[in-house]
C-alpha cells in the first residue's frame, strides 16, 4: 500500500495502501513526486511492517502469475515489489508518472515515465498486467483498463489490487488529513468491477488482514485492506460484443 505522508502515530513509520509510492504515479493528477517525498516514503519501505507488506503482496501475485512472462506494473513507483517479480524471473515493465520515483528503481527494471490512459505500448506486447494500490488513483480509470486489454496477449492476465474502503484499515487513515488516502480518486468498487469486466473475465476476493503493526490472512470485508480483482482477457470478439 502507499501513503508516503501518512504516519503511524508514535512510532512515525508510514503507512498505506498496501504498496509503494505508485500509486501517486499512474496518473492521479499527473503531477510528480517531490525527491524528498520519495526519499521519505523509501526510508519507510526499510520498517518491519513494511517489509511484511510487501512481502505478503508478493506472495499473492506470485501463483497468479505462474505461465506469465512479460510482466506490466502500472503505478509501480520505486518498483519494490517489481524487483522481487524480477529475481523470480519475471521480465518485468514499470510504468510511472513520477520520474523521481523511477530514478529509484533497480537498474535491471524496465521504467517508462508515462500516464496509464495515454500508454502506446504496442498490442499484445505482455502475458500480464498489474494494479497494485494504483488504479484508484488515476483519474480516468475506464480509459486505464480499455489500454491495459489492448497492451495484453490472448488470454492474459490481470491483478488490480484495490483498497477495501469498508476496511478498518481505510477508514483509519481516512480519518488522518495527512494520509495518502485522502487523494484517492475511486472508491467505489463496485464500479471498478464492472469496468474491469468489460474486457475480462473476473474473479474477486478480499486480501491482507492489517490490524495495528500485524497483519494476517483474512477475507473479512471489514478486516481485509485489499480488494482483488483477477481477470484474463477475454477474445476480442467478445469484448467487442460488451
Amino acid at each position: 500500500m502507499k501513503d508516503p505522508t501518512g504516519t503511524n502515530g508514535s512510532n512515525g513509520t508510514s503507512k498505506a495502501s498496501v504498496t509503494a509510492i505508485g500509486s501517486s504515479a499512474a496518473g492521479t493528477s499527473g503531477t510528480t513526486e517531490r525527491p524528498n517525498d520519495v526519499q521519505a516514503y523509501l526510508q519507510s519501505c526499510r520498517t518491519e511492517f513494511w517489509q511484511k507488506i510487501f512481502r505478503a503482496e508478493l506472495e499473492y501475485l506470485l501463483p497468479h502469475l505462474e505461465g506469465s512472462r512479460d510482466v506490466l506494473s502500472i503505478g509501480c513507483g520505486p518498483a519494490i515489489i517489481e524487483s522481487g517479480l524480477s529475481e523470480r524471473g519475471f521480465r518485468v515493465t514499470g510504468l510511472d508518472v513520477s520520474e523521481e520515483a523511477l530514478a529509484c528503481a533497480p537498474d535491471h527494471i524496465r521504467t517508462i515515465a508515462g500516464r496509464a490512459e495515454e500508454m502506446d505500448f504496442p498490442e499484445s506486447s505482455f502475458d500480464a498486467v498489474i494494479y497494485v494500490a494504483s488504479l484508484q488513483f488515476i483519474k480516468d480509470h475506464r480509459k486505464a483498463m480499455e489500454k491495459s486489454a489492448q497492451v495484453l496477449r490472448p488470454a492474459g492476465k490481470l491483478i488490480v489490487m484495490l483498497l477495501n474502503p469498508q476496511s478498518a484499515f481505510f477508514k483509519e487513515k481516512a480519518q488522518d488529513s495527512a494520509s495518502y488516502v485522502q487523494k484517492i480518486r475511486h472508491t467505489n468498487l463496485a464500479e471498478i468491477e464492472c469496468t474491469v469486466a468489460e474486457h475480462f473475465h473476473i474473479e474477486t476476493e478480499y486480501f491482507l488482514g492489517v490490524k495495528g503493526e500485524n497483519i494476517f490472512k483474512s477475507q473479512d470485508v471489514g478486516e481485509a485492506s485489499l480488494y482483488v480483482i483477477r481477470g484474463t482477457l477475454k477474445h476480442r470478439r467478445e469484448d467487442e460484443e460488451a
